[in-house]
């Protein structure tokens, strides 16, 4: 999952000229907080946190098959949780985002991308190491966050078949012809969240 908050960087430009960029930075780092914090809830223990690029939030689901359970019942993945898992994230993550901006008179949007596959993960370089993931997967969750729409969350193909297939519902948007660099274009998804933007709505979005 890729989460960025486009809008903020029209936010910092415009403050900084006002000699109020450490106030920027000083906002950014208080909605990473809340969204770190959010981690820490029994139903995102699964979800891990990978860093920060700006103001994106970059995290994944399923890289520790037992953390949150018993080692011995919870070996297997299983990608429909990991999906419900991001996207609740990623709902959660918007409400604390809606919170922060009526506490500091605000109007931020996050814009949200999520995919599901194989990846690779690990740590490389002995200075300042960082743990990373990189794949295919890795490369359409950001392609479904930059060619997405603000104040949405924009699923793969591949996604919007789990979530429908779980009991809980989900409302999903079809988008036809999203050109995704590398891909050509591609059918995406929508999902439905109360904090949609109407305005920002595609005329050739149809619903399923």
């Amino acid at each position: 999952m890729f989460a960025s908050i486009p809008n903020y960087m029209v936010f910092d430009t415009a403050n900084y000229g006002y000699q109020e960029g450490p106030n920027c930075l000083q906002l950014l780092n208080k909605i990473i907080c809340n969204f770190d914090k959010l981690l820490y809830e029994t139903e995102f223990l699964k979800i891990e946190k990978i860093k920060t690029i700006g103001s994106t939030y970059m995290a994944a689901a399923g890289l520790q098959p037992g953390r949150g359970g018993s080692m011995e019942v919870q070996q297997e993945e299983h990608p429909e949780e990991n999906v419900q898992a991001l996207v609740q994230f990623a709902v959660k993550i918007m409400n604390s985002l809606d919170l922060t901006n009526k506490e500091n008179s605000q109007n931020l949007k996050l814009r949200v991308g999520i995919a599901v596959g194989p990846l690779i993960a690990g740590v490389v370089g002995p200075v300042k190491p960082q743990y990373d993931i990189w794949g295919n997967t890795v490369n359409m969750a950001s392609r479904m966050e930059s060619t997405g729409i603000l104040g949405h969350i924009q699923v793969t193909n591949e996604v919007a078949d789990l979530l429908m297939n779980q009991r809980q519902e989900y409302l999903l948007q079809k988008r036809e012809g999203v050109y995704v660099k590398g891909k050509g274009h591609l059918t995406t998804y929508l999902l439905k969240t109360p904090f949609d933007d109407p305005a920002s709505e595609d005329e050739d979005v149809t619903r399923l």
